[in-house]
């Protein structure tokens, strides 16, 4: 059977998150993750699903893709189908032929996971790369340590907290009371926490949302921030240093984070949380 790219709807993002929760693995290389799609669906069911790709063939999903806005395909490719040959011509066409509706003409970006066929194919079409970040992973086997502050997890009730910080800490943030809600609808945020920090004198400092794929999955945090009233304290590090505990909790093996390489102070905060730093990745970039 050949390859089928389909838009899954709404009825169809509960069998998208399933396929990317179970292609998380801790010696694979960082993608797009069950927690991508759950942060996304702070714009609603509809939108998320319009947002979503998948390839499949003989009815088996190979691929999902996020277009995390117009001109960025975020992708997650199932393990077994990395260097598939068929599936990665198949990617190459539908992201460089405008009328498929993947990607617009111009300017775009696709991330696809370390080692993939995709990224070869894409080279000698004439895409380069674009600037690099860099992926942290904690390994959650031990025990975390305590973070030395306040944390509690966010209900509906101290949603506006959780919004608040997260507008604060990033100059274009839009994340309002109610795409909160919308958020935590989504199916992804069974398995998710959004904690906040406080310092001694009650005032929310720092927040993050962590994403559990499973027991025995790499989860992820996504995202962090600091009060901008509050930075250079150490919340940064104490936050994410309770995201790790919370993940644990929630059964994962292992903690993620990706931040643009650029942001040395975000990387330098990772890895004062126990975060070891990984190679460098790099999205593919076609500039025409």
């Amino acid at each position: 059977m050949a390859m089928v790219l389909t838009r899954p709807g709404v009825d169809g993002l509960s069998e998208a998150v399933r396929v990317l929760r179970e292609w998380q693995r801790d010696e694979a290389p960082m993608q797009l993750h069950p927690g991508d799609l759950g942060w996304f669906w702070r714009f609603g069911a509809a939108a998320t699903a319009a947002a979503v790709r998948v390839w499949s063939r003989d009815g088996q999903p190979l691929a999902v893709g996020l277009l995390d806005g117009p001109r960025v395909l975020r992708l997650a490719i199932a393990p077994h189908a990395r260097r598939d040959e068929e599936l990665a011509r198949q990617l190459v066409a539908d992201v460089t032929e405008p009328e498929r509706g993947v990607l617009p003409e111009g300017r775009v970006n696709l991330d696809a996971p370390t080692g993939a066929r995709v990224h070869e194919l894409l080279s000698e079409a004439g895409w380069g790369t674009d600037e690099p970040w860099t992926p942290l992973r904690r390994d959650l086997t031990a025990p975390v340590e305590d973070p030395g502050l306040r944390i509690e997890v966010t209900g509906p009730e101290q949603a506006h907290l959780r919004t608040a910080v997260q507008r604060s800490a990033f100059d274009r943030a839009t994340f309002t009371d109610e795409r909160w809600h919308a958020m935590a609808a989504g199916s992804p945020y069974a398995d998710a926490r959004c904690l906040v920090g406080y310092d001694e004198r009650g005032s929310a400092v720092a927040a993050v949302t962590v994403w559990s794929a499973g027991p025995g999955r790499p989860g992820l945090l996504e995202p962090m921030g600091v009060h901008r009233e509050h930075r250079r304290h150490g919340y940064g590090r104490a936050i994410t240093v309770a995201a790790a505990a919370a993940l644990r909790e929630l059964g994962s093996s292992s903690a993620l984070v990706c931040t643009p390489s650029s942001l040395v102070g975000a990387v330098a905060t990772y890895r004062a949380a126990g975060f070891r730093q990984c190679p460098e990745v790099r999205d593919k970039r076609r500039d025409t």
